[in-house]
């Protein structure tokens, strides 16, 4: 009896000792969430009202309990490494349905998938133009191609025009800068992303009265006329806005059709001020960068200065985090005891937001903690082969002494 009971003990802590040896291995595994093994007493059944004279029959192992805790978060220098703060695990797709994770070490494959070291595809909600679409998931593929060329149409001036110029007493010559009082360069694009020079020349024509020539590539697309009121202010056109004749380019392009916005356009008593100046087109770009903020919005950044959203991060939670299926390689599944993902965003409700360019490490990192409880189950292992030794010494004494 005693034997049976010694060695139920040691094959307890022998679980034990397994169980601390696993999170001490993985003590460096992004991600990895380590284990706590649980014990049962064993009871023998008795008769009816003999509960006290019965003796325990040793010990077994009950569970292997998960333990979710949150591991520490060091910064990488990969904006590509993904750590959740809080509750909830990453979505990602094997090929055979979702499984969920919290270790975030994600890089682009060749064909711009983004994926684990295992080349499951990381999960998002698709950006729809709007908004982002929550009813369904996708794989989150990184926009590789070039971002697309914009003609301009809209140029912004806010310029001042001097109050005491003189008006020009020869016609208008781009090339003859005693002809026009003042000119502002503008760099403007075509429908291919081709940059053209522009330049909106300025005549004088007399008391608070001032001409417009826009100029592209050295073709004039026409003049519009400008007026001002006592206090500076400019009346004519009344929105502000010169629509100018459409430039035919000799490369091919769509011709070039602008609006020159001088709403903010003043006539003071000082020098000329070309002010701030905006167009609203741009050439084609690459992709420089990919940024993820905390709420798990993917955007994509080109070397035009343009911008476009990919997807957001697909965050899911469970209500019973110890029902989930171990699946190795810091993945789990869902099952019946963990129920259904509840499915969300990063930094909404009870998900946790995200943080770029980290990785979560181990929550068994502490490897204190883990030897601590590695020298209670050797003392456990200890104290049940000494009762092994003993009940043998005793049977051997008893053997002995009958065979007398």
């Amino acid at each position: 009896m005693a034997l049976n009971t010694a060695l139920s003990g040691i094959n307890a802590a022998q679980s034990d000792l397994n169980v601390i040896a696993n999170n001490i291995a993985n003590a460096n595994t992004t991600g990895f969430k380590g284990s706590r093994a649980e014990f049962a007493d064993v009871y023998a059944v008795t008769g009816l009202n003999l509960n006290s004279t019965a003796v325990g029959s040793g010990a077994r192992l009950a569970d292997v309990a998960q333990q979710f805790a949150q591991g520490d978060i060091e910064t990488t220098n990969n904006s590509m490494d993904l750590a959740i703060s809080g509750n909830g695990f990453f979505v990602i797709n094997s090929g055979q349905g979702p499984v969920y994770t919290r270790a975030g070490a994600f890089h682009p494959d060749p064909t711009g998938y983004v994926v684990n070291n295992d080349g499951a595809r990381l999960q998002v909600y698709p950006y729809n133009g709007t908004g982002f679409d929550t009813s369904t998931l996708t794989d989150l593929k990184l926009i590789t191609a070039q971002s697309s060329a914009k003609a301009t149409t809209t140029v912004t001036m806010n310029s001042n025009l001097p109050a005491n110029a003189t008006v020009p007493t020869l016609p208008f010559s781009a090339s003859d800068s005693t002809t026009y009082n003042a000119a502002t360069p503008v760099t403007v694009y075509d429908s291919q992303g081709g940059a053209h020079q522009g330049t909106v020349y300025y005549i004088k024509t007399g008391t608070n009265a001032w001409s417009a020539d826009l100029q592209v590539d050295g073709i004039d697309a026409g003049t519009q006329a400008l007026a001002f009121d006592a206090s500076g202010k400019l009346t004519t056109p009344a929105d502000g806005n010169l629509a100018f004749g459409a430039v035919t380019l000799t490369n091919g392009a769509d011709p070039l059709t602008l609006t020159v916005n001088l709403a903010n356009t003043t006539q003071f008593g000082t020098d000329y001020s070309p002010g701030a100046i905006s167009q609203d087109g741009y050439e084609a770009g690459i992709l420089s960068n990919i940024d993820i903020d905390s709420k798990g919005i993917v955007t994509a950044n080109y070397s035009n200065n343009q911008s476009s959203k990919i997807g957001q991060l697909a965050i899911a939670n469970f209500s019973n985090l110890q029902g989930l299926r171990q699946l190795g390689n810091t993945n789990w599944a869902a099952s019946g005891d963990s129920g259904a993902p509840v499915m969300g965003s990063a930094g909404v409700g009870q998900f946790g937001a995200i943080q770029s360019g980290a990785l979560e490490t181990s929550n068994t990192s502490d490897t204190t903690a883990q030897l601590v409880n590695m020298i209670k189950a050797q003392r456990n292992y200890q104290a049940n082969a000494q009762v092994l030794s003993t009940d043998n010494t005793l049977a051997t004494t008893l053997f002995n002494a009958v065979s007398r």
